[in-house]
């Protein structure tokens, strides 16, 4: 089977590589909110069950649920140890989650998509870690076989890893989905990573045209683009998370209100998603990174910039080295 392998990075974004033109406002196949209903957990779920690993440098600390597909699920500073995400259930951690073309899955009711997700089912069906490792020099690994969202049966076709570094204030965190499945007819936008906060952080800010941009989003899905390639969640104060994925300008994002209680476990949530269009097809690799930070809103963006023209600098350093064989 031939492989098709791409990379999502401000120099090359995934639909030119794949030969889509990135028109979003055209494409009418948009995501659904995984979150339709105000109680998401299945009979089969147990939010208490969880086994977690962390990653901390003393600065900031992050940590994987490996009962839930090594899904990250805190995201805290080492001082205080407050966790910023929201859990609720195996559908709301940061984790990669992919859509194809309705395949007659049923969730909670409704028509559903081929969707494969990092973390498992609706149900509380837990998807598979296949190989971990943790390392405080060389960071976190974790390779899963996900399960659809939907109908809960486990993807093999679909295998994730990823891998996650600290850095100071910042987490990097790289992502790979090998899709050996069939072909799907559309492209998609796909989540790049999907991402859930508390409900607490509300307002989303982001730049366009050098303006910044705030926002508290609503129900349902609400779509947004910025000029820098990252959003953040911040709180009433000008302190949140911010997130990074070079390349993706677009995004989607809601808050769900729930029964409104906040915090980590809390029914409540704020969500966002930067995202690109892309179609599954056999044989393909989906690459991407990711980061996160923590600080009030001016450190978010300073780090942001100073961490994409380092990135670009070593980018433009790398192409200008010889060719040595």
């Amino acid at each position: 089977m031939k492989t098709r392998s791409f990379m999502i990075s401000g120099a090359f974004p995934v639909c030119k590589r794949l030969g889509f033109p990135i028109v979003a406002s055209l494409i009418c196949v948009l995501l659904f909110s995984r979150d339709a209903g105000a109680d998401n957990s299945g009979a089969d779920a147990d939010p208490t069950n969880d086994q977690w690993e962390f990653l901390d440098n003393g600065t900031i600390r992050i940590g994987v649920d490996k009962l839930r597909g090594g899904c990250i699920g805190f995201f805290g500073e080492s001082k205080t140890e407050r966790n910023v995400l929201n859990h609720y259930d195996h559908g709301r951690f940061i984790q990669q989650s992919y859509y194809g073309d309705p395949d007659a899955s049923d969730w909670n009711g409704k028509p559903w998509r081929y969707n494969p997700i990092q973390g498992g089912s609706w149900r509380g069906k837990d998807a598979r870690v296949l190989d971990f490792s943790i390392d405080v020099d060389s960071g976190l690994y974790a390779k899963v076989e996900p399960r659809h969202w939907a109908n809960g049966k486990a993807c093999p076709e679909a295998i994730m890893e990823q891998w996650i570094t600290l850095d100071g204030p910042i987490a990097k965190v790289r992502c790979r989905m090998t899709y050996t499945g069939e072909d799907h007819d559309q492209a998609r936008h796909q989540e790049m990573p999907a991402v859930f906060v508390d409900a607490v952080l509300k307002h989303l800010v982001y730049v366009q045209q050098e303006k910044l941009i705030r926002r508290v989003p609503g129900w349902p899905n609400e779509s947004g683009s910025t000029s820098e390639d990252w959003v953040a969640y911040v709180d009433d104060k000008d302190w949140g998370l911010g997130i990074l994925t070079p390349g993706t300008s677009e995004f989607t994002c809601y808050r769900h209100k729930g029964n409104g209680e906040s915090g980590p476990r809390g029914s409540a949530c704020s969500y966002v998603a930067p995202i690109r269009t892309l179609r599954l097809q056999g044989g393909q690799v989906v690459e991407y990174e990711f980061y996160l930070t923590l600080g009030s809103l001016k450190e978010i963006r300073r780090r942001f910039t100073t961490l994409q023209q380092e990135n670009q600098e070593a980018a433009n350093a790398e192409e200008d080295r010889p060719n040595i064989r």
